[in-house]
């Protein structure tokens, strides 16, 4: 009746797991706001980032790989692309070179297993992470604040 194997590291505890993980993360997205949608891809980016540095840590290459293509995939088709260059101005054409970087620094990571490089990439989303916070739905406006 019951595993001598903990259920941490039993297959099928894995797998459940895991189909409730993509359940979860499949209706925070259908339920999210375009603003949401971004939030989420900043929240993806930085927790794909962190799973890169711990496998550095641990030595474990394919896991690194994966989280650094993962980084990478939010910031290019995710971030990046959303960006209206047309209309976005400085701003929009600013932000395209700074996602480009950070995909280049990602790339040298996962060739020198370096994490700092990840770290600089933090260092780098997380203002944008923090300022599109703070003009989310709920956040008093600007002009309400200067009042």
């Amino acid at each position: 009746m019951f595993s001598s194997t903990p259920a941490a590291f039993h297959p099928r505890a894995r797998l459940t797991a895991g189909a409730y993980h993509q359940v979860g993360v499949q209706t925070m997205v259908n339920d999210a706001t375009p603003h949401g949608l971004v939030s989420l891809l900043f929240d993806g980016f930085i927790a794909a980032a962190n799973r890169a540095k711990g496998a550095m840590r641990d030595g474990d290459i394919a896991a690194k790989g994966l989280a650094i293509s993962q980084a990478m995939r939010i910031i290019d088709e995710g971030l990046k692309a959303a960006l209206d260059l047309k209309t976005g101005g400085r701003l929009a054409a600013d932000l395209s070179n700074l996602y480009a970087y950070v995909c280049v620094r990602l790339i040298q990571a996962n060739l020198y297993s370096e994490a700092a490089a990840v770290d600089e990439c933090i260092a780098l989303v997380m203002p944008l992470r923090e300022a599109w916070t703070a003009i989310g739905p709920g956040q008093p406006a600007a002009a309400a604040v200067h009042n």
